[in-house]
Parts: structure tokens; C-alpha cells; sequence
């Protein structure tokens, strides 16, 4: 289910305005990105677990001739992980020069917000969740992180 190419449609001037943003479900919560980083939405694929990798990392597929990591991103972000089955999907993102698969429990919805709706995190969350979660958007009653996808990838000190 590729989603390339929905971000900016009839926005000829350059304005952002409103971004659409793609909505996911993790361990019981709801987040969303940016969903012109989606490069695709796929179904769950028993991945190949690496040697000493951090315990979020469920190891890589082959996408199409590539290696692709898959992250449990509720792993990642300190939630219960639970063993992925064929519910589940893989988000592959671009963060960067690398292409990356989220696992998370289903995606729900695309989102049209307007930029001034997003709210920034509380100034009572801690450092290592403003390091994931870029803001809080309000729909219909609930709340949806933002996710920041700088620091979901492993950096040396999880390596180490």
C-alpha cells in the first residue's frame, strides 16, 4: 500500500499549512508521522535476528534485493512489545539516506491537521521522551504523539 506522493498535493506554492500525517497504533497508543517519509506500508515479515543487537532491534528482511532493519517501535519507546503476528505491519520509512521498517500493531488513518493543533510535549515529560515524541495532536478526544524518528535507529552507545 504505497502512500508516496500524497503529501503536498495542491500545494503548488510552496505553503505548508496543513501536513498529512499517517496514524499508527503501538501497544494500545496511537501515534503518527509525517507521511511523506512513508515509503510503504507492508504486512509482517518474520525478520532475521542480528547478533548483540539492542533487544527493540527484531533484526532485517530483504526488501526487494535490500536489507532492510525492522525496529519493534513499541520496544523502542519503552512500551510491552508483544510477538508480532500476521495483524501486525511494517511502516518503511526514509530517515536520511536509510530506509528503516517500523513494526507497529496497525495503521489506522491518514490525518490532515493543521499545523497550529499540534501541541509540543509537557514540560513534565522527561528528556528521553521529547527525544521521541515531537508534540501531541487532539482528535476527537484522544491524544496522538507525533513521533521523531531522529533517535529510533541505534547510536554507539546502544551498540556498545
Amino acid at each position: 500500500m504505497p502512500v508516496e506522493g500524497m503529501a503536498g498535493e495542491g500545494m503548488g506554492d510552496g505553503r505548508r499549512d496543513h501536513r498529512e500525517l499517517i496514524a499508527f497504533r503501538v501497544a494500545d497508543q496511537e501515534f503518527c508521522l509525517d507521511v511523506q517519509i512513508v515509503r510503504e506500508i507492508r504486512g509482517w515479515t518474520a525478520a532475521t535476528a542480528l547478533p548483540r543487537s539492542p533487544r527493540y532491534l527484531r533484526g532485517v528482511i530483504n526488501l526487494r534485493g535490500a536489507v532492510l532493519p525492522i525496529v519493534d517501535l513499541a520496544r523502542r519507546l519503552g512500551l510491552a512489545g508483544a510477538e508480532p503476528t500476521a495483524r501486525n505491519v511494517i511502516i518503511v520509512v526514509q530517515i536520511g539516506q536509510q530506509q528503516i521498517g517500523l513494526l507497529v500493531d496497525a495503521v489506522s488513518d491518514i490525518l490532515n491537521p493543521g499545523v497550529a493543533t499540534i501541541q509540543p510535549a509537557p514540560d513534565v515529560a522527561s528528556a528521553l521522551v521529547k527525544l521521541f515524541v515531537r508534540g501531541l495532536l487532539p482528535v476527537d478526544g484522544r491524544m496522538i504523539g507525533l513521533i521523531s524518528l531522529e533517535h529510533v535507529l541505534p547510536d554507539e552507545r546502544d551498540a556498545a
